[in-house]
């Protein structure tokens, strides 16, 4: 994707949170936690509550949560709350854990989160979450 017709990040890196956001070549985001706190997890919902609002197409994000050991109950209401809006049936997510405590959380999130919801898959290993994301797009509709 050339970077005339990437789409705006509309993120700025923020030293108060624990999580950073890159564009993926491939247009999607490639977001990395590093901690779970109160902050990190408000300041996430916003953003992508935000970026959810302008989501018209297929689109592959990886998020790396194996910085974190446990995902409190808040982070899993603001996932179940951003992977409940309508534009998140528009996303492939490849979620990279290393503990199965975060692994049951991402579990849990897909169980109660089950209309309009994105495509999930958690992995281990980088890169067989890369090829997941890899596939066609095609395949999610």
């Amino acid at each position: 994707m050339s970077e005339e017709v990437r789409k705006p990040l509309n993120w700025e890196p923020d030293q108060e949170v624990g999580y950073t956001v890159e564009r993926r070549p491939d247009g999607g985001m490639h977001v990395t936690f590093t901690d779970s706190s109160h902050e990190t997890l408000a300041h996430w919902r916003d953003f992508a509550l935000e970026h959810l609002f302008g989501s018209d197409r297929l689109t592959r994000n990886l998020y790396d949560l194996r910085g974190i050991d446990n995902v409190p109950e808040e982070a899993i209401q603001y996932a179940m709350e951003v992977n409940s809006d309508p534009s998140a049936r528009n996303i492939r997510a490849a979620i990279l854990v290393s503990s199965e405590q975060v692994r049951d959380s991402i579990k849990e999130i897909q169980a109660r989160t089950t209309f309009n919801t994105a495509r999930i898959q958690i992995f281990t290993d980088p890169v067989e979450a890369e090829d997941w994301l890899s596939r066609p797009l095609s395949s999610m509709v």
